[in-house]
């Protein structure tokens, strides 16, 4: 393989630089974590403000939380990319990006923009591509759909919560 396309993959090949491209996908992920985080930079005071139900966790357990969902979400990428790479996996792969971008919306229509329902029907999209994204990765991986399972689990918890907190603060969402 020359060095100009060490990068690129077709079925079959395996990238001459395998770790660049877990780099990549660990890029790629933090990335919309940063998009996500600029927008909740206040949420910490309006989660706070929230009535919320006995079950919500406090505002300190989800940056950890996340930081291990996102670095998981990388590696299960990465190793379909590996695995199969784009040629192979293309239409799996577009849809872990696609709930990535829904994903990075969530907080802008929660914590940036105050948008209960509109959140809520964004983490139900989330949760769609993300299951769609699982079971994909399970058929080309199956380490790769189980380091999406805390994902999905979260994400089913996290639907749970945003109803709750949107059905109990009409005037703030």
């Amino acid at each position: 393989m020359a060095a100009s396309s060490s990068l690129s993959l077709t079925q079959g090949t395996r990238p001459e630089r395998p770790w660049l491209g877990l780099m990549g996908w660990l890029v790629l992920c933090f990335a919309v974590a940063a998009v996500g985080a600029f927008a909740s930079r206040n949420a910490p005071g309006f989660y706070a403000a929230l009535e919320r139900p006995a079950w919500a966790p406090p505002a300190s357990v989800f940056g950890p939380v996340w930081t291990v969902l996102y670095a998981l979400m990388a590696v299960a990428a990465w190793q379909v990319w590996r695995l199969r790479g784009w040629a192979g996996a293309g239409m799996v792969l577009g849809l872990f990006v696609a709930q990535l971008a829904a994903n990075g919306l969530w907080s802008w229509l929660f914590f940036g923009w105050r948008l209960g329902g509109p959140a809520l029907a964004d983490i139900a999209l989330l949760w769609l591509l993300l299951a769609a994204t699982l079971v994909g990765f399970w058929r080309i991986r199956r380490s790769a759909g189980l380091l999406l399972l805390p994902y999905l689990a979260w994400v089913s918890f996290a639907a749970a919560l945003n109803w709750s907190v949107w059905q109990r603060n009409p005037g703030l969402l």
